[in-house]
């Protein structure tokens, strides 16, 4: 695959390690490849719905946020597609997600450092660098970058489920086809679910018999995306999110899922105005057959059944406690993501320090602790929930958590991370910058008497 030693071998191309190799073009005395297995760059085909789009704005591209004038710039894709002023004129209040993917591949298919098609199979620490083996041969890397994605979190009983009769949400498209006259399920009450159940609602005349959409949460939820939950994906707030003790950040990722994983409002609104005129105003498909529709949130499916030709769902009501019962002919499983290891770190995986959720412990500049030497690093890209706290698995801070491990890599500051003051106080270390002499005695006195929160 190289015939040398690397500075920075990347493992998967996905948004995150395309960032990365975005940032890096810029960086002339930094050497690295970006590997997948995959033949072509193809951000989350089978999400690909008519109506999905965006939760966040498309100024936090893959450079913009620390490198706004890099040729790999959203805005860069719209002039290079010539686009740039109907996109303005279309005036999006969501950018459509295949809009973004297009933007992506635009990227992928021009940086230099990507080779697509090439997977890797093994990494090994041998001396002083990593050794990468895979289709092609083999690489070495002074350092790594581990940016293959997350994978498809299944309950316990999707083993019961026939591969022919259900899809996660990552692979909802394919399953489309064979809803026609079918009863179908959603599981799952987060954006992915909400926006599979409006694609089925609003399919003509290859329409499901029944939608009946499931979900643990207590009812359908939208995002928190107001400004000062948004200073939840600033760097500041990182940055301090970081310097928490371990059990306090788990509390607080959990505290805050809505901020990441709620539905976005559009979306709500526009099921809630299809249900409208489903049982008000059409009444039946444009075949003449009832239209049927079922939204059951507070409910935690047990087990599924196969009975009569069909599922059946078992739940548990969690408004009134109660046992209940659904049928359906096909299930999705919008049940999320969860991260994993990829196997080809197997010889690794012992050396690395792991948190109480099993994901790698990864320090302020992304790289994670492991027993070898310091000055090889292993970073990890959306491994840092726990760490970095919700932002991690999100696009927003992507390019400057490239810009953050290019200047690890480098030694030196090549772009500027430095976080601007937060209007909110975060720390107590905010106060001390601000109270005056004397106070801050009276107020180490009073933290003494009362102890820890």
């Amino acid at each position: 695959m190289t015939d040398h030693p690397l500075d920075l071998a990347g493992i998967g191309v996905g948004p995150f390690n395309l960032s990365l190799a975005a940032q890096l073009d810029a960086v002339e005395d930094i050497d690295a490849r970006f590997f997948d297995r995959a033949p072509a760059f193809d951000w989350h085909p089978g999400m690909m719905l008519p109506e999905a789009a965006l939760q966040t704005s498309v100024l936090k591209d893959l450079v913009t946020a620390v490198n706004p004038t890099s040729p790999w710039s959203f805005l860069a894709y719209l002039l290079a597609q010539k686009r740039f002023y109907e996109f303005l004129n279309a005036d999006f209040g969501a950018v459509p997600r295949q809009e973004f993917a297009q933007y992506l591949a635009w990227v992928a298919a021009r940086l230099p450092s990507l080779r697509f098609g090439t997977a890797i199979h093994e990494v090994r620490f041998e001396a002083d660098r990593f050794r990468l083996r895979g289709a092609g041969g083999t690489a070495c890397a002074r350092n790594i970058a581990l940016g293959v994605g997350l994978q498809p979190n299944l309950p316990a009983f999707a083993g019961k489920l026939d591969p022919r009769d259900h899809a996660h949400s990552a692979q909802a498209t394919t399953i489309l086809a064979r809803v026609a006259g079918r009863r179908v399920a959603v599981i799952g009450g987060g954006q992915s679910g909400a926006e599979i159940v409006l694609t089925l609602l609003n399919r003509a005349l290859d329409r499901p018999a029944s939608v009946d959409w499931i979900s643990r949460r207590p009812n359908f939820q939208p995002i928190d995306a107001t400004p000062f939950t948004n200073e939840l994906f600033t760097p500041g707030y990182v940055e301090r999110f970081h310097a928490l003790p371990e059990a306090r950040r788990h509390s607080t990722v959990v505290r805050q899922k809505l901020a990441g994983d709620g539905i976005s409002t559009s979306t709500l609104q526009a099921i809630y105005r299809r249900l409208y005129t489903m049982r008000h105003l059409t009444g039946t498909s444009p075949t003449g057959e009832p239209t049927a529709a079922s939204l059951s949130p507070h409910r935690e499916v047990l087990d599924v059944e196969r009975a009569a030709g069909c599922y059946r769902l078992l739940m548990r009501n969690g408004f009134d406690g109660r046992i209940e019962g659904s049928h359906a002919d096909i299930v999705v499983l919008a049940t999320g993501y969860r991260f994993a290891l990829p196997p080809c770190l197997d010889p690794l995986r012992d050396r690395l320090v792991l948190d109480a959720t099993g994901r790698p412990q990864v320090g302020p500049d992304f790289a994670a602790a492991w027993d070898g030497p310091a000055r090889n690093r292993l970073f990890v890209l959306n491994g840092g929930l726990i760490s970095h706290g919700i932002a991690e698995p999100q696009l927003s801070l992507m390019a400057w958590r490239s810009a953050v491990i290019v200047n690890a890599l480098a030694g030196r500051a090549v772009f500027e991370v430095d976080a601007s003051p937060s209007p909110l106080a975060w720390s107590s270390a905010h106060f001390a910058r601000h109270v005056p002499e004397g106070e801050g005695r009276r107020e180490a006195d009073v933290s003494r008497r009362v102890g820890p929160a």
